[in-house]
C-alpha cells in the first residue's frame, strides 16, 4: 500500500521535466532558497507546481524564513484556543502583511487617580522583555534626570490598560538619552547624559522575570568590560545583533560633540562579562546623534535620521553588514518619487522599529524647525537584506525604488511626539508607544511650549486576520 502511494505520489509531479523527477520534499528544500517572486513563477508553470508552491507548509516555512522564527510561533501561539478566529492560510497572510497599507492605535493609559504612573518623560528606554514592558531613566520637567524602574506585565492581553509596577533598586544613576537592548531575558544599558551634564559609558544588565504570586522582579548589576570602552556618551543609538553583541553608534560627547564611531559589545555566554570592539571602516555614516539603529536579521542592522555636525536634520539610510570575518558600512541611496509633496522625510528623535513582515515602521521624530511629527512610515527593508549574500552590489549609487510607504491611522489618535520610546512584542504585531516631548500650548519653537508626555498607547498593523 505504501508502495502504490508513493508511486501515485512520483507520477503526480513528473511531466518529463528533470525537476519534475526531484521528491516533493526536495522542491520545497529548493523553493526556500528562492525570492518570492521566483516561487510566484515556479506556481505559474503548470498546475502540478502550483499545488506544489501553494501549499500551507512550504508559506508557513516561508513565513519563518522571512519573518523569523519567534515571530512565527508567537502568532501560531496567539491563536491557539481561540474559537472566534482561526488563522488565515500562510500565503494570503504573507500577501497582506507584504502590502500593508494602515495601522489602528489604541490608548492604553488610565487616569484613574488611584492607579501609580510613570512621570512624564523624553529620551528613556522601554523594552519588552519576559513578556512585560520595562521602562527606565529618561528626562522630565525642569530638565532633571529621573532614575526610577517601571514594569507592567502584559501576557496575552495586548490591549488591556496596564498595571505599572515601581521597582525600587537604587540602580544605575539617573539619565537620559541612554540606550537599552534585549539579550534573552536580559536588558543591557549603556551609556546616557545626567542633568549635570555628565556623559556615561558604564554597562548595566538587567534580569527581568515575572511570577503570578510574586509580580515582577528586575535586578542591575554593573557589567565587567575590561579596560576598552567608547568614549562616554548619550543620544546615541543601539541594537542588539546576532546572540550575544550589541551594537551602537554616534551620540553627543564630552562638550557636546558629535560622534561618528561604531562600536560593538561581544557579551560572554552567561552575561557576566563582556568585551568592546571598534568598527573601522570607510566609507561609515557622518557624525549625529538622535537616530535609530535597528537589527534587520542575523548580521545587519539599519541606521537612519538623526541631527549632525552643522545641527541639520538627515534622512540618510546606512547598512552595517556584520558578516563573519568582517563588518562594512554601506550608504543605501533610495529614489524619492513616491513621497508625497510637502512631506518632510528627514528626522531626528524618531522610533524605527522591524515589524512583522521584516520591514521597519518609523513612527514621529521632529525636523529641522522643531516641528514634531504624528506620522507612520514603512521603510522596505526586505531587499536590502536580501543583498547580504552579495554585499558589493551594494557599492553603486544606483537608487533603490518604493523603498518607503506612508500608513494611514485608525483608531485613537495619538499627539505629535519626539524622542519617545517604542518596542514590539515577540509577534512583531504590537508596538507599544511611552512618552515624548510634545508640543505645549504656546508656541512649538518656545521652550515654554515644550512638554514631556506620559501617554502609553498600542500600535498595531491592519491585518485581515
Amino acid at each position: 500500500m505504501a508502495e502504490s502511494s508513493s508511486t501515485a505520489s512520483t507520477s503526480t509531479f513528473n511531466n518529463g521535466s528533470p525537476i519534475a523527477n526531484l521528491a516533493p520534499d526536495h522542491l520545497f528544500t529548493i523553493l526556500l532558497l528562492l525570492p518570492i517572486e521566483s516561487i510566484l513563477s515556479f506556481a505559474m508553470t503548470c498546475k502540478k507546481f502550483r499545488y506544489l508552491a501553494s501549499a500551507d507548509t512550504l508559506w508557513e516555512s516561508v513565513c519563518r524564513r522571512d519573518w523569523g522564527i519567534t515571530a512565527v510561533d508567537a502568532l501560531k501561539s496567539s491563536f491557539h484556543g481561540d474559537d472566534h478566529h482561526q488563522l488565515l492560510p500562510w500565503i494570503r497572510l504573507y500577501k497582506q502583511v507584504s502590502q500593508l497599507d494602515s495601522v489602528c492605535c489604541y490608548k492604553l493609559s488610565d487616569p484613574d487617580p488611584d492607579l501609580v504612573l510613570p512621570s512624564p518623560r523624553a529620551s528613556h528606554s522601554l523594552n519588552f522583555v519576559s513578556d512585560c514592558l520595562v521602562l527606565f531613566g529618561g528626562g522630565g520637567e525642569g530638565g532633571r534626570h529621573l532614575d526610577d524602574t517601571w514594569a507592567a506585565y502584559i501576557g496575552n492581553n495586548s490591549r488591556r490598560i496596564l498595571k505599572w509596577q515601581k521597582i525600587h533598586s537604587g540602580v544605575p544613576s539617573g539619565r537620559f538619552g541612554h540606550t537599552c537592548v534585549v539579550i534573552e531575558n536580559y536588558v543591557v544599558l549603556f551609556g546616557g547624559i545626567n542633568d549635570r551634564g555628565d556623559r556615561h559609558n558604564d554597562i548595566w544588565v538587567g534580569q527581568v522575570a515575572f511570577n503570578e504570586n510574586l509580580g515582577i522582579s528586575l535586578s542591575w548589576r554593573l557589567l565587567d568590560v575590561g579596560s576598552i570602552a567608547p568614549p562616554p556618551r548619550g543620544a546615541h543609538a543601539a541594537c542588539c545583533i546576532s546572540n550575544r553583541k550589541m551594537v551602537i553608534h554616534g551620540g553627543i560627547g564630552l562638550n557636546g560633540v558629535r560622534l561618528g564611531d561604531t562600536w560593538f559589545l561581544e557579551l560572554s555566554e552567561n552575561l557576566c562579562c563582556g568585551s568592546w570592539h571598534e568598527i573601522l571602516s570607510h566609507p561609515s555614516p557622518p557624525a549625529r546623534s538622535g537616530h535609530s539603529l535597528t537589527c534587520i536579521g542575523e548580521t545587519q542592522t539599519i541606521l537612519f535620521g538623526g541631527r549632525g555636525l552643522g545641527y541639520e536634520v538627515l534622512n540618510d539610510i546606512w547598512l552595517l553588514d556584520m558578516s563573519e570575518g568582517y563588518s562594512k558600512w554601506v550608504q543605501i541611496f533610495y529614489d524619492l518619487q513616491n513621497i508625497p509633496a510637502g512631506v518632510s522625510l528627514p528626522r531626528v528623535g524618531h522610533s524605527a522599529t522591524l515589524i512583522i513582515g521584516g520591514r521597519l515602521l518609523i513612527h514621529g521624530g521632529e525636523d529641522s524647525q522643531r516641528h514634531r511629527k504624528d506620522d507612520f512610515w514603512l521603510l522596505d527593508v526586505s531587499g536590502i537584506s536580501l543583498e547580504r549574500v552579495q554585499p558589493a552590489r551594494l557599492n553603486s549609487k544606483k537608487k533603490l525604488a518604493n523603498l518607503w510607504r506612508i500608513l494611514k491611522t485608525k483608531g485613537y489618535n495619538p499627539k505629535s511626539r519626539s524622542f519617545h520610546r517604542v518596542c514590539m512584542d515577540n509577534s512583531g504585531r504590537y508596538l507599544y508607544v511611552y512618552g515624548g516631548m510634545v508640543d505645549g500650548l504656546l508656541q512649538p519653537a518656545e521652550a515654554a511650549g515644550l512638554r514631556f508626555d506620559g501617554e502609553l498607547f498600542l500600535v498595531e498593523p491592519v491585518l485581515q486576520l
